[in-house]
């Protein structure tokens, strides 16, 4: 039994628990939010969101189940990673659950919005009185509602990197350090990202798809090395040699 346990926790194995989730937070997260979403929300455009709704009412169920399924992966994602890193900076690693719990809430109420617009848009919810204008105006509102909610997700999708940067950072050697400060600037990129699309949605527009790319190669590099080398430990007799 005390054998199967360290098994268990032994750090390369809750480093490759931890990659898989990881991987698995990404194909759903990027199935929902960065292909079924975008082509079904057209900003200002009632008539083709609900038509877009209408005609692929199978696939926007399909998202909504990823959307549900992301998060709760996210939450075993952080407890995976709490495991592994609490011994570096408990309160640190305790801060990064934290935002991760935060994030996965908002993001199971968006999956709602999503849901509901789907509903009105496949006359689920009798809205007859309001006429197909009326009805295709509360379908683009809840995907509106939906698309905003997510940026406001971001706060934390980015703020979660900035403690699991640092806990990388200081692992003594079991990762990179330029790995924790990769995951740290792309924490901050997606910051920027949600504030320019509030803030000059004009200009933040323009530069999205750009300022986000740090941030894309911090979590596939993190989730890479999870995946291939786990974590670098130390033979016995060895030393882990680190710059200070």
């Amino acid at each position: 039994m005390a054998q199967t346990k360290t098994q268990i926790t032994s750090p390369k194995r809750l480093a490759r628990i931890a990659g898989v989730l990881y991987l698995l937070v990404g194909i759903f997260g990027g199935f929902a939010e960065g292909f079924v979403e975008p082509r079904m929300y057209v900003a200002g455009n009632a008539a083709t969101t609900a038509s877009n709704l209408l005609a692929n009412a199978g696939l926007v169920r399909l998202s909504v189940v990823a959307d549900l399924f992301d998060p709760t992966i996210f939450v075993f994602l952080g407890m995976t990673l709490y495991l592994l890193l609490k011994h570096v900076h408990k309160s640190m690693a305790s801060a990064m659950v934290i935002l991760v719990a935060l994030s996965t809430g908002i993001t199971c109420l968006n999956a709602v919005f999503e849901f509901e617009g789907l509903r009105v848009a496949t006359g689920a919810v009798n809205l007859v009185p309001l006429g197909t204008a009326g009805s295709n105006a509360i379908v683009l509102l809840l995907l509106d509602t939906q698309h905003y909610g997510l940026l406001i997700a971001q706060i934390f999708f980015g703020l979660w990197l900035v403690p699991l940067g640092y806990l990388v950072y200081q692992s003594a050697g079991w990762f990179p350090r330029w790995l924790g400060v990769l995951l740290v600037v792309g924490g901050v990129c997606y910051l920027v990202d949600m504030l320019a699309l509030f803030l000059v949605p004009d200009f933040g527009q323009k530069i999205s798809s750009f300022v986000v790319i740090p941030s894309a190669l911090a979590e596939i590099s993190m989730v890479v090395y999870l995946l291939v080398i786990g974590v670098k430990t130390v033979k016995p007799g060895e030393r882990v040699l680190t710059s200070e």
